[in-house]
C-alpha cells in the first residue's frame, strides 16, 4: 500500500497477524470504520502541521499584517513583513486549506477573519502553539524516560518549552490574575493594597509576581524557582517593567525558601510539577503569617478518568502531564507525581495532609482552577 493510499479489504490484518490468539471482529463494517480512523488520523497530523505553520506566522509577523486590513496578496504580505514572496505563497495556501484565512480566488488575495484575527494575534494562545514543539524537541529524552523509569528535571526540557509557558501564562495572568483570582480570595486583596509580602514558588519568568506589583504598588513580592536561566529572565522583565525595587527573585527550592511570614503564598500551575507536594505545601504553611492565605492554581482537571475525557483540552492536558510535569515530578525526592489532570479532590488532600483545615475553590477558567488555603 502507498503511504497515501487508505486500507482496502486485501490490506485488513488475518487472524495469523495478531498476537496472543485473538481474533478478528467479523462485523462486515470493519472496514469503514478502518478507513474513518485512517481520515481521524490524517485530521490530526494535519492540525500537528498547522500548529507548526502557526507558530510560523507568528514568529514572522505575519497574522498581525493580515490584520491591519483589506485582504493582501502574497506579494503584499512580503513586502510588509520583509519575506520572500516564494515562500509567503505557500504559507498562505497552508493557512487557507487549514480554514484559518479566506482566500478570494478573484484577485487571488487572501484575508483573515475577524474571529480568527483575535485568535492568532493573542500572543498567549499562539504562543500555547509552541507545546507541542517542545514535546517533538524532547521527544527522545522523553523515550528514554519511559524506558528507564528516570524523570525529567524542568531545566532539562528544550528552551522553547520555557517560552510557551512563559506566553501562556502571561496570557492567563493579563485576563484573570488582577480581575478575578486576588478579588476572590477572602482579605487579600485589601492586604495587598495596603502593603503585604507575598511569595511565589516555581516562579518561572516571573510574570505573576510582576503583574502584582504593577497592580499593588504598596507591596513587595519574592519569586522562588529551581530553574536559574528563568529567574535570570524574570530579573530582566522585572527592570524592564520597572518593578524591580519591590520584586525579586532567587534561585530556591520549594523547601528551602526564607520563612518570612508572608501573607500570601501563590503556585501558578506548580503544584503538582513537584516532586514531594504534601512537603511543599507543610513548608509553605510554616513561612506563611498565622492569617496568611496559600493558593494553588491548577489545570481544569475533573476527579476521575470519564469526567476528565469529555473536556476538549484533555488531550493537550494529558500529553503536557506525560512529557513535562509527571517526569518533573519524578525527578525530585518523593516523585509523587500528582500529574497535569489531579483534579480537586486530591490536590485537597494533599494540602489537608499539610496541615491546611480550611480550602475552598475560589474561580474557574476553561483552563484553571483556582484554590485557597488557609490555618
Amino acid at each position: 500500500m502507498s503511504t497515501h493510499e487508505l486500507p482496502t479489504d486485501q490490506d485488513l490484518p488475518t487472524d495469523q497477524d495478531l498476537p496472543g490468539g485473538q481474533e478478528l471482529p467479523t462485523d462486515r463494517d470493519l472496514p469503514a470504520e478502518i478507513e474513518q480512523h485512517a481520515l481521524e488520523l490524517l485530521g490530526q497530523v494535519s492540525a500537528a502541521a498547522t500548529t507548526a505553520m502557526i507558530v510560523l506566522g507568528d514568529r514572522l509577523g505575519f497574522y498581525h499584517s493580515l490584520a491591519e486590513g483589506d485582504p493582501m496578496t502574497p506579494e503584499r504580505l512580503a513586502e510588509a513583513t520583509g519575506t520572500n514572496e516564494r515562500y509567503v505563497r505557500e504559507w498562505l495556501c497552508q493557512q487557507a486549506a487549514a480554514g484559518l484565512l479566506r482566500c478570494e480566488p478573484d484577485g487571488g488575495t487572501f484575508r483573515l477573519p475577524p474571529a480568527w484575527t483575535v485568535v492568532l494575534t493573542d500572543p498567549a494562545l499562539t504562543g500555547a502553539c509552541l507545546n507541542p514543539a517542545g514535546m517533538f524537541r524532547d521527544l527522545e529524552t522523553v523515550a528514554s524516560a519511559f524506558r528507564t523509569g528516570e524523570g525529567i528535571p524542568w531545566g532539562d526540557h528544550d528552551p522553547i518549552v520555557f517560552e510557551t509557558t512563559e506566553r501562556f501564562w502571561s496570557g492567563q495572568f493579563r485576563a484573570h490574575l488582577v480581575a478575578d483570582w486576588i478579588p476572590a480570595l477572602d482579605g487579600v486583596g485589601e492586604r495587598l493594597s495596603q502593603g503585604a509580602v507575598v511569595a511565589d514558588i516555581g516562579t518561572g519568568r516571573g510574570a505573576a509576581p510582576i503583574m502584582l506589583a504593577q497592580a499593588f504598588p504598596q507591596s513587595r513580592f519574592f519569586g522562588f524557582d529551581v530553574h536559574e536561566p528563568s529567574v535570570l529572565v524574570a530579573r530582566e522583565r522585572a527592570a524592564e517593567a520597572g518593578v524591580d525595587e519591590r520584586v525579586g527573585f532567587e534561585v530556591a527550592t520549594c523547601h528551602d525558601y526564607p520563612r518570612n511570614g508572608y501573607a500570601l503564598i501563590t503556585f501558578f500551575d506548580a503544584f503538582h510539577d513537584l516532586g514531594d507536594p504534601v512537603g511543599a505545601a507543610g513548608y509553605a504553611r510554616t513561612a506563611l503569617a498565622a492569617d496568611g492565605t496559600l493558593v494553588l492554581v491548577e489545570p481544569q482537571a475533573a476527579d476521575d478518568l470519564e469526567a476528565n475525557l469529555s473536556n476538549p483540552a484533555a488531550p493537550i492536558g494529558y500529553a503536557a502531564s506525560t512529557t513535562m510535569c509527571t517526569p518533573n515530578s519524578l525527578s525530585q525526592p518523593v516523585g509523587l507525581a500528582l500529574g497535569g489532570q489531579a483534579g480537586e479532590r486530591r490536590l485537597r488532600e494533599a494540602l489537608a495532609e499539610a496541615g491546611f483545615s480550611r480550602v475552598r475553590r475560589v474561580a474557574d477558567t476553561p483552563f484553571n482552577m483556582v484554590l485557597e488555603a488557609r490555618q
